[in-house]
């Protein structure tokens, strides 16, 4: 499943850090889309319902947790990009990903490994 920009941002708050409330969530939210706090609640609900985000209760809170791991979610993204947006057939060059603050270095090999793979396929179809 890829993410929509929407759903993507709230799944990097969470790989930072979970599990996060709602308010935690929303205080991201409200600076970067200017969201009410019962729009974020509604997002995050939906993203619940698509199996992205567990749900659980923490007393009177619903917190949240990501069900898509980080790494094969953000190939997916980018292999949909390069693919769909750039028209290119071949990986992504991992190098561009070496100062982000999102993926370890440890990830780069697991990222790169899936993108050579998700290119691979495209070829293949």
């Amino acid at each position: 499943m890829t993410p929509n920009s929407t759903e993507l941002e709230i799944l990097k708050l969470l790989w930072k850090k979970q599990p996060q409330t709602a308010k935690e969530i929303h205080v991201h939210l409200s600076v970067k889309y200017g969201w009410s706090y019962s729009s974020t609640r509604k997002t995050l609900e939906r993203m619940g319902n698509k199996g992205i985000l567990e749900i659980d209760s923490l007393g009177n809170k619903k917190t949240f947790k990501a069900l898509l791991e980080k790494i094969p979610t953000l190939a997916s993204c980018m292999q949909a990009f390069a693919t769909n947006v750039l028209e290119l057939d071949e990986p992504l060059p991992v190098s561009m990903f070496a100062d982000s603050r999102l993926i370890s270095r440890e990830e780069i090999d697991e990222l790169a490994a899936l993108l050579n793979q998700s290119s691979g396929d495209e070829k293949e179809s």
